[in-house]
C-alpha cells in the first residue's frame, strides 16, 4: 500500500513541477464552426436522448417494483430488461459524443 501511495505522490510532484509540467495546461473549449445550427442540433439531440435513457430507467424502477409486490413477474422482468437498456443507451450517446468530437478534432489541420 505505501508503493502506491509514494507512486501517486510522485506523479503528483511530477504533474505539479514548475520548471516543466508534465501535465500540460488544457482548457476545453468548443471550436466555432460547432457552434452554429448543428452544433445546437447535436446538443439537443443528446439532451433529449439522455432525458428519455433516465426516463426510460425510472420507468422501468417503478415497473420492477409493481410488478413484485404486486406478484406480476412478467413485469418485473421487462422492468429489469428497461432498466438495463436504458444504461445502455445512456452509455452509448456518451461514447458517440466522445467519439464525434474525437474524429473532429483528428481531422482539424494542425
Amino acid at each position: 500500500m505505501s508503493q502506491m501511495l509514494q507512486t501517486a505522490h510522485d506523479f503528483v510532484t511530477l504533474a505539479a513541477d514548475p520548471p516543466a509540467p508534465v501535465i500540460p495546461g488544457f482548457t476545453p473549449s468548443l471550436p466555432g464552426t460547432l457552434q452554429t445550427p448543428t452544433g445546437k442540433i447535436l446538443g439537443w439531440t443528446a439532451g433529449v436522448g439522455l432525458s428519455l435513457a433516465v426516463l426510460g430507467g425510472l420507468t422501468g424502477w417503478a415497473c420492477v417494483a409493481i410488478g413484485h409486490n404486486s406478484e406480476r413477474a412478467q413485469l418485473a422482468s421487462r422492468g429489469k430488461s428497461a432498466i438495463v437498456w436504458s444504461l445502455i443507451a445512456g452509455i452509448g450517446i456518451g461514447v458517440t459524443s466522445g467519439l464525434v468530437w474525437g474524429f473532429y478534432t483528428m481531422t482539424q489541420a494542425q
